[in-house]
């Protein structure tokens, strides 16, 4: 397979994957802000590491094959969401709160798409980059 296609497939992988992270954040985002009524940040950010820890397990294994160290490329990911959580817990606050009122469901799903774009982008190139496809298949031993 030619490697714009192999770009493209892991495009593809990506775009579902973080579909299925998103159902989950938005079905435990529900549960804990309508059903547990807990702080509406404290939901987004348990609503987010589930979803992460999703995320991260089906991409490293089918989006980018990788072999690399678990807990090198967890500790990569921790660190793009030591910024990207305190920024973006801190622009829910602010844009759900009194002053400025928007909806907690659009704020999220605005949060979901900055989240996917950017994720896409450090995974591709930092948490993966040189170990893209380096994960050996059943059929390739």
């Amino acid at each position: 397979m030619s490697q714009k296609k192999k770009e493209i497939m892991r495009s593809i992988k990506f775009v579902l994957f973080s579909i299925s992270a998103g159902v989950i954040q938005i079905l435990s985002f529900t549960l804990f802000e309508e059903v547990m009524h807990l702080t509406h940040w404290v939901a987004y950010l348990i609503s987010l590491v589930l979803s992460v820890l999703w995320n991260f397990t089906l991409n490293r294994k089918f989006t980018f094959c990788s072999a690399n160290n678990v807990p090198v490329a967890m500790v990569k990911v921790a660190a793009f969401y030591l910024v990207f959580t305190p920024l973006s817990t801190w622009w829910t606050a602010v844009l759900t709160g009194a002053s400025v009122g928007w909806n907690e469901y659009l704020v999220l799903a605005l949060t979901m798409i900055i989240n996917f774009v950017t994720e896409f982008l450090y995974d591709r190139f930092i948490v993966f980059g040189n170990s893209i496809d380096t994960a050996k298949k059943k059929s390739d031993k």
